[in-house]
């Protein structure tokens, strides 16, 4: 029985990144809005040290709520949280950066 508990202890320990993961704060540059779809394009600012990751920015399509896209036109630079579940990526937080 104690086993069966720590087993379990474990995989719940295991899965515990990939929940912080799916949610998580990201900076990119608004590419375009269609309000609607209810969708938008973020180019994405790549993270860590220049050249490290081997590729350039990625453009991503997300969904996102009519009050969160109201917040923001293209060409805009944010930070936004995306919320990954199911394979359906979602913003749930979206702001400006200032300039």
């Amino acid at each position: 029985m104690k086993l069966a508990k720590l087993i379990l202890a474990g995989a719940m320990l295991a899965t515990a990144p990939s929940v912080a993961l799916a949610q998580q704060s990201q900076a990119g540059t608004v590419r375009m809005i269609n309000r609607l779809d209810g969708t938008i394009v973020i180019k994405q600012t790549p993270g860590g040290t220049v050249g490290a990751s081997g590729g350039g920015a990625t453009e991503q399509q997300f969904t996102a709520s009519a009050d969160l896209l109201d917040k923001v036109h293209a060409g805009d630079s944010i930070k936004f949280t995306v919320n990954d579940a199911g394979g359906k990526k979602t913003i749930t937080k979206i702001e400006r950066e200032k300039p």
